[in-house]
């Protein structure tokens, strides 16, 4: 389409963008600034009576983390060590695979709660009374690329909307100075899978994740070039504001250009709200010892863990943090590899915890702690672990949820959830039910019928009462 403006030339406004500017978010409509604009609003039809979880913070845990090393320990596993499983395995990888392995680390109750926990996780263990563990977790694919899907968008296809999408979908936004969902990237790399983890799919644009990182530009292409001029730069930006009004002149029922149009509104208000919301200098030493940014093993990811609780705060409705690649994958190296996560990531998930709670915030705040699946009770060649779909433990902290309460058990070897099971479609139900939406009544239309993120489907999607205090 070519564009017709009042200053008599024709373009095509992508080639024209493409051309001028190596990204939009810096093109931002400062214009629009003076006018009035409204945060994303939610959906009041589907919306239940009010409840206190209105935010998530999501800690992904890429690659799998060991059940059985973590979270649910197995005394029959140690006497098992050494012999072989005594039954079938579902591998991912039949190579190497060898006999049962137990776990070398010790596990100790902890709390008044008696929850019981690795010597990995001193820190969780110091919010044992605050969280619901949930060990009898298990999902539908053993490859990670598919897992990843499922437990993020709730089905294997790529490119479907995630539980952040849907959820500012139904809920709406609270700042109209920031992204509704927010996404806290690891400054060394991408997670696998990249950006598809955080995607609207075929919901509108406005309803995916918006990556932030840290450091002194939290956001690409945000922060005007210095060799620009403040003059240069308004003359560009009414350039670009006649373009885009004569462009949704033309297709004034194109949601995905509306919505577009929106976000650049948010990406120029962002321009101030953004730094001093990510600026961690401001917390006191206290907090920031909390969070272990005086420690380098911890600095990184506290960090991130502490721009959450800050996001949160100030109305960003759901926020995810990612680590590099996959590094929970162990297929070799298992214990050691579990050592320096756990370093890295134990003490600063606590801390969030601890520090919504005090800050009286953890009642409207849900936290999840969780991976795409679990490991093999069996070694992988010398000291790893395979893939396990059948059996994995996650924690889920505030928003209504059960304290101090483990749900559900797996088999002797930690292979299989046995009593009281969950499944991804199980999870994404009842996190939205503590949302105060009805995950049956959430949809949007698609191929030709109401679409979800649990796909309506009864018979695999269900609220987990036992898991709600």
């Amino acid at each position: 389409m070519l564009l017709n403006t009042d200053r008599g030339f024709n373009l095509n406004r992508r080639a024209f963008l493409g051309r001028t500017t190596g990204a939009l978010g810096s093109l931002a409509l400062a214009h629009l600034l003076a006018e009035e604009s409204r945060p994303i609003r939610a959906n009041e039809d589907i919306v239940r009576q009010a409840t206190k979880a209105k935010s998530v913070i999501c800690l992904f845990q890429h690659g799998g983390p060991s059940q059985m090393d973590l979270f649910d320990p197995k005394p029959e596993l140690a006497k098992w060590h050494g012999k072989p499983y005594p039954g079938t395995l579902e591998t991912q990888n039949d190579k190497n695979i060898g006999k049962l392995l137990a776990s070398p680390f010790t596990f100790r109750a902890a709390g008044k709660s008696g929850i019981t926990l690795s010597e990995l996780l001193p820190f969780t263990a110091g919010i044992a009374d605050e969280i619901t563990l949930v060990r009898s977790m298990h999902t539908e694919s053993v490859d990670h690329e598919s897992a990843l899907r499922l437990i993020h968008s709730g089905k294997f296809q790529a490119g479907r909307p995630t539980l952040g999408s849907w959820t500012i979908y139904g809920l709406g936004s609270e700042n109209r100075d920031m992204p509704a969902y927010v996404v806290l990237t690891d400054p060394k790399g991408l997670p696998v899978d990249g950006v598809l983890n955080w995607s609207s799919g075929w919901l509108p644009a406005a309803y995916q994740g918006t990556p932030f990182r840290s450091g002194v530009s939290p956001v690409a292409n945000l922060v005007t070039p210095e060799a620009i001029t403040t003059k240069a730069r308004l003359g560009q930006l009414e350039y670009l504001s006649e373009l885009n009004r004569a462009h949704l002149a033309h297709h004034r029922d194109n949601t995905e250009l509306a919505a577009r149009i929106a976000n650049f509104e948010t990406a120029a208000r962002m321009q101030t709200a953004v730094p001093s919301v990510l600026d961690v200098a401001t917390e006191s030493e206290a907090t920031r010892r909390l969070y272990g940014l005086d420690r380098p093993e911890t600095r990184e990811y506290g960090t991130r863990c502490l721009m959450a609780r800050r996001l949160v705060e100030r109305g960003v409705r759901f926020v995810q943090l990612f680590l590099n690649r996959q590094p929970w994958d162990t297929h070799a190296k298992n214990a050691e590899t579990l050592k320096g996560l756990c370093a890295r990531t134990d003490q600063p998930s606590a801390a969030l915890v601890q520090d919504l709670k005090q800050r009286g915030m953890l009642d409207s705040t849900i936290v999840l702690w969780c991976g795409e699946f679990g490991r093999l009770p069996v070694s992988q060649g010398p000291d790893g672990r395979d893939h396990n779909r059948h059996a994995f433990s996650l924690w889920i902290a505030g928003g209504g949820f059960k304290k101090g309460y483990a749900h559900g058990t797996t088999d002797d070897f930690g292979y299989k959830a046995v009593e009281n099971r969950v499944s991804i479609h199980d999870l994404h139900a009842t996190l939205l039910h503590a949302l105060n939406l009805d995950h049956s009544r959430l949809t949007y239309p698609h191929d030709g019928r109401d679409d979800s993120l649990t796909d309506i489907d009864v018979t695999k999607a269900r609220v987990i009462p036992e898991l709600l205090a």
